[in-house]
């Protein structure tokens, strides 16, 4: 950067910063750790806690914060995003997306078209808005939080990892589809006022190249990873990274990372859908047979054993997870709250169609918990559920555990069926309800870059953005809380994953081992013993 001083040095002078600087940001820090302990602990709802921080501290409401402070923050908190979705991508598993990807798809088509539709209903049929710009406000509703929603994942990890649960893949793939729609909507709404103004802008382009880069990356990226990285990965690389442990790893992991994101900017797509690609990338990467070093029961085992590695999770755990968790997640959510007006949103008319419209959004985003009841229905099978129903007993008899959950179309009846959908799609509904990021960058692009979004329209998205993010994960955190066991020993629960076999080997080996171990010493006692008799 250039500085008007020509006597300048060229190098940042250091210097002794002041005392009320560094007591400001100690604060910020100390209230951000508070606030998320004491939501977490009280509504369930962690992120609550720095969002609040955030209006707080900086320009909403008390401005605290310098304007260069608050910028670094979003960038370091956008970091964090990244990161959040890195590790949902790292820890998600590919088996459950493809079983339930048709269920996705149509939770996700729900979720997009009825805030869209109920917006029309509300904002230009009821409130007299305009028609482009009900669009605009309709398509930042019609966007769900990746962020918040992988948040929302981690915070219920104590109860029942989602992450393992059928709900659980549902979820991430509705989610991770809805951002790629609301990213092709922004880029829309961003040059609408280049064409408002005359602009010479291809539409078609416009329009088609968001989608197309998306469709080409989540086609691609598992295709080559499959028969190209994989294969090359398991054959020439993966046994030299004992040598290393968890510095390989790391290295792989920043250059994965860095070149996924890269590509999905320029190509026009989502940077958060290019972390969570990077994230399923390298978890299908190493060979999953018992002697695979990269198959081991703990992240002790994979540090201490010679062939032996760390996962790239138990990686992410050791390099990046505090950081994550203690620094770079709260200033990403703390930025949501340097982005919203919150003394604009205090007018008696603002208030009330506000809350209107936060209901209405609510009840869009809802709705896509009934794909599961529906689901549920739709795939009962009573001969697979008298089937599923003698291997159960027979497993009984036989005294083994029933590790392995039933899926829902082999409930015994349809009521039972929808009894047993009922809170996987009260989940389900509110954790698609956070707006969070995408909608306000989506809203604001409409507010700042077109002449269609009005102040009291600008305002009105404000609040249910604010709202539903607000109230989503909260209701999320109290499911949780009261209907974790039902969830995760239910039909739409947790489910063995495709290594449960070869863990299960695993541990029959090392019990193998030390049966041995153990006859060897004890002979070897009782020789000891005869020669000295």
């Amino acid at each position: 950067m250039s500085t008007s001083n020509p006597d300048a040095a060229p190098f940042l002078q250091y210097h002794e910063p002041e005392i009320v600087d560094i007591l400001i940001l100690v604060s910020f820090f100390t209230f951000l750790w508070i606030a998320e302990y004491v939501s977490a602990k009280i509504i369930r709802a962690g992120i609550i806690g720095p969002i609040a921080v955030g209006i707080i501290y900086g320009e909403p409401l008390s401005n605290i914060l310098h304007h260069t402070w608050a910028e670094t923050f979003l960038y370091l908190g956008y970091i964090g995003l990244i990161l959040i979705i890195f590790e949902g991508g790292l820890t998600t598993r590919l088996d459950l997306l493809k079983a339930n990807f048709a269920l996705s798809i149509c939770g996700a088509a729900t979720g997009v078209l009825c805030p869209i539709g109920f917006s029309y209903l509300l904002l230009y049929l009821g409130f007299g808005y305009g028609a482009v710009e009900t669009f605009i406000i309709g398509a930042a509703l019609s966007a769900t939080s990746l962020g918040t929603t992988f948040a929302v994942i981690a915070g219920a990890s104590k109860e029942v990892d989602l992450s393992q649960t059928k709900v659980g893949a549902v979820l991430v793939s509705a989610a991770v589809i809805d951002d790629v729609t609301g990213l092709v909507m922004s880029s829309v709404i961003h040059d609408l006022g280049d064409i408002a103004s005359g602009g010479n802008v291809n539409l078609g382009w416009l329009i088609g190249r968001p989608i197309v880069a998306s469709a080409a990356m989540a086609i691609l990226t598992p295709v080559l990873t499959k028969w190209v990285f994989a294969p090359l990965f398991r054959r020439y690389v993966e046994r030299h990274f004992h040598t290393y442990d968890h510095l390989s790893n790391i290295l792989l992991m920043i250059l994965v990372l860095s070149a996924f994101i890269s590509i999905a900017a320029y190509a026009g797509t989502s940077v958060l859908f290019g972390a969570f690609l990077a994230g399923s990338f390298l978890t299908y990467l190493p060979s999953k047979h018992p002697e695979g070093p990269f198959v081991v029961m703990s992240r002790e085992e994979g540090e201490r054993s010679k062939h032996k590695s760390p996962t790239f999770v138990h990686t992410f755990e050791c390099y990046c997870l505090d950081a994550q968790q203690y620094v770079l997640g709260p200033l990403f959510f703390a930025s949501i709250g340097f982005a919203i007006p919150f003394l604009d949103l205090w007018t008696g008319e603002a208030v009330w169609k506000g809350v209107v419209y936060t209901l209405l959004m609510l009840v869009g985003k809802f709705l896509v918990g009934l794909w599961i009841p529906v689901w549920s229905v739709i795939q009962h099978d009573p001969k697979k559920a008298e089937q599923s129903q003698q291997q159960n007993d027979t497993v009984a008899e036989n005294g083994q555990s029933l590790e392995k959950t039933t899926s829902s179309p082999y409930s015994p009846t349809r009521d039972a069926a929808l009894r047993s959908a009922v809170s996987p799609a009260i989940l389900l509904g509110m954790a698609m309800v956070a707006r969070g990021e995408i909608g306000l960058l989506i809203v604001e692009i409409g507010y700042n870059n077109t002449p269609y979004v009005s102040a009291d329209g600008f305002i009105t998205a404000i609040w249910a953005i604010l709202l539903n993010t607000i109230i989503g994960p909260v209701c999320v955190g109290l499911a949780i809380k009261y209907k974790a066991q039902e969830i995760g020993k239910g039909p739409w629960g947790l489910v063995p994953g495709p290594n449960h076999a070869i863990e299960e080997e695993m541990e029959r080996r090392r019990e193998s081992r030390l049966d041995a171990q153990m006859q060897e010493e004890g002979e070897m006692r009782m020789n000891a013993h005869y020669d000295s008799t």
